[in-house]
């Protein structure tokens, strides 16, 4: 694998699906009844399911005698530090693509089949298959994720860039606990997790005024 950029748009980003990799064809009907073309696929998972995701289809690809075709299972993730409502930081690691699993496969009709019924797997990422009539939905036809976007995902995650997830949003009351304004209680107006920083509406001199405050110089109140 190449070396390892998704978007929680649980920030959180959309998965964009992107065009079958140049001169290969993502469709099951195009293709062979056996290959030995190993392709990244993107599959949707149930949220906060991806590692459960992840454990269960490394066993069943053994059990299912597929562990030759489904190659490699991936979550992309990234450091990432949670500011607590006290103030306090708690190291955890950040999805890059939070309700997507990766998979490295060669894809057919076992491999697809031990995917698909893999519990809390919703469906793979890619195009419906329209039923003539247009009545019905059709099933969805997994294609390969382009190298430039495989290789986006992965290098995101290589960078290792700290991400900041404060438990605070816009409207919540706080407490500062440190700084010239400590005891001064106030209201968020801004968050900016990448600087590690919000703005507050803190009463001073009978006026709400903004104020910068670190993370660490404040805590939520309920």
């Amino acid at each position: 694998m190449s070396d390892l950029e998704t978007t929680q748009q649980e920030s959180t980003e959309v998965l964009e699906l992107p065009a079958p990799n140049e001169g290969e064809e993502g469709t099951l009907e195009s293709m062979p009844a056996r290959t030995s073309i190993a392709r990244w696929y993107a599959v949707q998972v149930a949220s906060s399911c991806e590692k459960k995701v992840k454990a269960t289809l490394e066993q069943r690809a053994v059990t299912l005698g597929v562990s030759t075709r489904i190659l490699e299972i991936e979550i992309p993730e990234t450091p990432a530090i949670k500011v607590k409502k006290d103030g306090s930081r708690q190291s955890t690691e950040e999805k890059v693509f939070p309700g997507y699993v990766l998979v490295r496969m060669v894809l057919d009709e076992d491999t697809m089949m031990a995917v698909r019924s893999t519990p809390n797997v919703i469906n793979f990422v890619g195009a419906e298959d329209r039923r003539a009539t247009g009545k019905a939905r059709g099933h969805i036809k997994p294609r390969p994720l382009s190298r430039q976007e495989v290789d986006r995902i992965f290098k995101r995650a290589a960078e290792k860039k700290t991400v900041v997830k404060v438990d605070l949003t816009e409207g919540d009351q706080i407490l500062v606990t440190a700084g010239p304004f400590k005891d001064f209680q106030g209201e968020v107006i801004e968050v900016s997790g990448e600087r590690s920083k919000l703005k507050a509406l803190l009463s001073i001199f009978v006026r709400e005024t903004p104020v910068e405050l670190e993370f660490s110089q404040i805590s939520k109140q309920n």
